[in-house]
């Protein structure tokens, strides 16, 4: 059975933007999925969030499973990946709206305390996949560039979605795109 855990970004909680949607149609198609509210999301921190994550998960990470991140919930996804055990290899990530460091603000610091070992997170994922906008406000496309690059990944480049949330664009309450990719593999 497929698996999602899906991580909102900054701010953010398992009602924001897309993801409630996401959740109702991916299990409707039989999905398990799992949206946390990260703890303390207006300062991140991959540290907090990764013993929150592995103490609650109510399910195994395995072959199955499909991590799916949006924003400084992209950048988690890759800490999480990183503290794995060896031995764990999911599917797929998908990072939307993924940054590289803290973009000057010292609320991100948290994501950054400890480099990436991208060698370590590639090993731990079959496949990585980034969706970003070419007019995001808030994360350059050069860093989803340059993540895509180090990780092997498949970056989409979608014209005009700014950061694919409504407070940069009404619509996203919901997100087809994502749950088509998601539903196809």
């Amino acid at each position: 059975m497929k698996k999602a855990l899906l991580l909102h970004g900054t701010d953010g909680s398992s009602q924001s933007n897309w993801l409630p949607w996401l959740k109702v149609e991916l299990e409707a198609q039989g999905w398990t999925v799992w949206v946390p509210d990260l703890p303390q999301s207006d300062r991140p921190n991959i540290q907090r969030y990764n013993d929150f994550i592995f103490a609650h998960m109510p399910w195994e990470f395995d072959s199955d499973t499909y991590i799916v991140g949006h924003s400084s919930g992209a950048v988690e996804a890759l800490g999480l990946l990183q503290a794995f055990t060896d031995d764990t290899v999911i599917a797929e990530s998908i990072l939307i709206g993924s940054f590289m460091d803290d973009l000057g603000w010292d609320s991100l610091s948290g994501l950054f305390e400890k480099p990436f070992e991208y060698d370590v997170i590639r090993a731990r994922c079959r496949t990585f996949t980034f969706i970003h906008s070419d007019d995001d406000p808030y994360c350059p496309l050069p860093h989803a560039e340059y993540l895509s690059e180090k990780l092997n990944g498949e970056l989409k480049v979608i014209s005009g979605q700014k950061h694919f949330s409504t407070g940069t664009d009404p619509k996203y309450t919901t997100f087809p795109l994502l749950r088509d990719l998601l539903l196809s593999r």
